[in-house]
């Protein structure tokens, strides 16, 4: 049997597993080593007293991969951005961010939501997870919409959808993840997700409006604030915009001449800052240990998906099938732009029967070779491509885009994970509750999406000048 065979069979197993419940990591790394195994024995002949030294050879291979790739400095910046997020709650920085919000925003149509939006894009920016975001505005939005007659769907349905700003808005752990699987420059990455950020916060407000102006009842304004008012709670919110200031300032010198420090530097910083913010907000012992225990539980879940994952990818390797895929994809009779619609496509079904991170680890091996193929290659000049960017500039844009499907698929039913978190938080809404409120954001996320296609400067505007 040929590798790429085998590589198909093993593929279509570990999907299965998948399918059945089988979390990701383990599903991945049992697939991985069962493929190894088949691909060792495969070339002794299958002559079963040589099945031992293929096993053995396997494990030897399966085991370097862990290590090698986890003790990657940049993967250090996952666990300092999560620990950014939930210091900034038990600072208190998230109440203060959501009043400002309100207070600025809230006379809109739909402002309460609005407001709440604009509270997670800014709460996003001090937090690398999706699911922190959502679980800590669950608590303190939804009991403010709900109290002025917000439906409890659709109040639940903002804060899942704004949850996945996170993704996006730097610092994010997916987008670190991205950079590492694909061997991409993580701050430039991290710098091309700070538009496409905003502006899917900005066509989610405008959405909410819409829907205000044309739904009676919809969601009361809230006005009343002075000017007064409005400036007064600035001051509180201000210590969230100074941690990103560090973080960009690490990432990129905006005054020109080299860096200040590495993303990993400006990460670890960055937590220190809002340490001491906690602490002059008196955070308490029991509070800082929960922030660390959730911190550390987050990062090992996305740590166990990684190495399971990499012992699948590693296999792959051995079996060929990025190559073949890659060549198949450029076989294709159509153009690239539509190939590459297709894949965001299948993103958008895989991502309603896995999580996030375990999609991406286990496609990008194959996908990421094949639509830098679609392009015209690794280093191609913008003057040759498909897509009308250099190489280096369309990795960049595919992270994007596909980090962006990445949180359309934290809000698909059935395993939208997001939605899970914020029916957790709040015992008086069901998830089929919260799967129903953010169906409208499906819409605002194929249109960001659209987009973010349509007119990539978008996202490659701000990378290009680092």
């Amino acid at each position: 049997m040929e590798p790429i065979d085998i590589g198909l069979w093993v593929s279509g197993f570990m999907l299965l597993t998948v399918v059945l419940g089988m979390r990701v990591a383990f599903a991945a790394g049992l697939a991985g080593m069962i493929g190894l195994v088949w691909i060792f024995w495969n070339k002794f002949g299958y002559d079963p007293s040589r099945f031992l030294k293929a096993a053995t050879i396997a494990v030897k291979t399966a085991g370097q991969v862990p290590h090698s790739k986890v003790s990657s400095q940049a993967l250090s910046l996952i666990p300092t951005f999560i620990l950014i997020g939930y210091l900034a709650y038990y600072a208190g920085l998230t109440k203060a961010l959501f009043e400002a919000a309100k207070r600025w925003v809230g006379w809109l149509p739909g402002g309460l939501a609005v407001s709440t939006v604009f509270a997670t894009a800014g709460f996003a920016a001090v937090s690398g997870a999706s699911v922190a975001t959502a679980a800590v505005f669950a608590r303190i939005a939804i009991p403010e919409m709900l109290k002025i007659g917000y439906d409890k769907r659709f109040a639940a349905g903002v804060v899942a959808a704004g949850g996945t700003l996170a993704s996006l808005i730097p610092p994010s752990a997916i987008l670190v993840i991205y950079a590492i699987i694909v061997e991409q420059d993580v701050g430039k990455l991290l710098l091309a997700g700070f538009i496409p950020g905003a502006f899917s916060a900005v066509i989610y407000a405008g959405l909410i409006i819409g829907m205000a102006l044309l739904i009676p009842n919809f969601g009361p304004p809230v006005k009343g604030f002075t000017w007064k008012q409005r400036l007064a709670a600035l001051p509180p919110a201000f210590p969230i915009f100074f941690v990103v200031l560090i973080i960009i300032f690490f990432i990129y010198n905006p005054f020109g001449g080299d860096a200040w420090g590495t993303p990993t530097e400006g990460g670890a910083l960055g937590a220190f800052v809002v340490f001491l913010m906690a602490l002059y907000r008196g955070m308490r012992w029991e509070q800082l240990k929960d922030a660390l225990l959730e911190t550390a539980k987050l990062s090992a879940m996305i740590f166990t998906i990684i190495w399971g994952v990499l012992i699948y990818v590693r296999f792959l390797g051995f079996a060929d099938l990025p190559h073949a895929f890659s060549d198949w994809i450029t076989s294709l009779d159509q153009s690239p732009m539509l190939t590459l619609i297709f894949i965001l496509l299948a993103y958008a079904v895989l991502g309603m029967f896995m999580d996030a991170i375990g999609m991406l680890l286990l496609t990008l091996p194959v996908v990421y070779p094949a639509v830098m193929a679609l392009n015209g290659g690794e280093s191609v000049a913008a003057a040759d491509s498909a897509f009308g960017m250099s190489g280096p500039m369309c990795a960049i844009w595919f992270g994007i885009l596909v980090v962006k499907m990445a949180e359309f698929c934290l809000i698909t039913p059935p395993i939208g994970l997001n939605c899970f978190v914020v029916a957790g938080v709040r015992d008086d809404i069901s998830v089929q509750d919260v799967f129903r409120g953010v169906t409208p954001f499906f819409v605002a996320d194929a249109v960001t999406i659209g987009l973010l296609i349509a007119f990539p400067w978008i996202v490659l505007w701000l990378p290009s000048l680092a």
